[in-house]
């Protein structure tokens, strides 16, 4: 018979797992602190160090191909992200908001699928399905870029919405259902301030997903489409100079920025 009074189970208290935990985080954060290190360097290599020098941000600044790359990609990343997150929404209160009944879990496993399928296995199907639109339409426009982007990011979106949504009691739409409020009033009332940050959670990641992706963009985009990631790429193929790293850099602070700005925007709501 087990103990009532023996202590919980705390993976922390366990021997070993300082030392283990503090090996990990070093070998995870060593290569990005190398990253932005050099990012500073005076010369033109990015293993040999020759003094501090802000040169390589400015040469990325004065790049016309990296400013007009970086502007597509965010424009590409908030559009798939504000649409990923509305029918991420519109699912996630389909799937949840509602009494359990047979399939529903198949529909889980259908929104997740992008989440295990090979990411490159996606980029091939919707390579070859905007194939035949283009051929049938001829537009070759960012439109295909935005869609792919959309349907890749809407599982990352679900899951903290729908995480929110089954955290959240269902007694607060009840009594408002019970005052005569409509469907569209308690929603607006009441669900969606509770849900919100779950959404903007959803909208953090979609847009963290899509502004870094390499892989759908390279099979999708058109001629002069290029990515900021792509761009990259593109450059790592011929030479490899520090403007690489002061490009991460700033999408690094980019991406830390915007889970600060989560981070105080949630625990305000919460």
């Amino acid at each position: 018979m087990a103990d009532k009074h023996a202590p919980a189970f705390d993976v922390r208290h366990q021997s070993g797992f300082p030392a283990i935990a503090m090996t990990c985080f070093f070998l995870l954060y060593l290569p990005i602190a190398a990253l932005v290190v050099y990012a500073f360097n005076s010369g033109t290599s990015v293993a040999v160090w020759e003094g501090v020098s802000l040169r390589w941000f400015a040469a990325a600044w004065n790049n016309e191909q990296v400013i007009e790359a970086s502007w597509r990609s965010v424009r590409i990343a908030v559009c798939a992200a504000v649409i990923a997150t509305t029918a991420a929404t519109m699912a996630a209160l389909a799937t949840t908001r509602t009494r359990p009944y047979r399939g529903l879990n198949a529909k889980y496993a259908f929104i997740s699928m992008p989440l295990m399928v090979p990411e490159v296995v996606v980029a091939v199907a919707l390579l070859i399905f905007f194939s035949w639109i283009k051929l049938a339409t001829g537009y070759i426009g960012l439109g295909y870029l935005i869609a792919a982007h959309s349907a890749f990011c809407i599982p990352f979106a679900y899951l903290p919405i729908r995480a929110r949504l089954e955290m959240t009691d269902l007694s607060l739409e009840t009594a408002a259902a019970d005052l005569y409020a409509t469907p569209w009033k308690t929603f607006r009332w009441v669900t969606l301030p509770l849900l919100w940050p779950g959404i903007l959670a959803g909208l953090m990641l979609a847009f963290v997903i899509s502004l870094d992706d390499v892989v759908i963009t390279e099979f999708v985009k058109s001629a002069g489409q290029d990515t900021l990631p792509t761009y990259m790429l593109g450059q790592l193929r011929r030479s490899v100079t520090p403007e690489m790293n002061a490009i991460s850099t700033v999408f690094l602070l980019l991406s830390v920025g915007i889970v600060t700005v989560f981070f105080f925007v949630s625990r305000k709501r919460n």
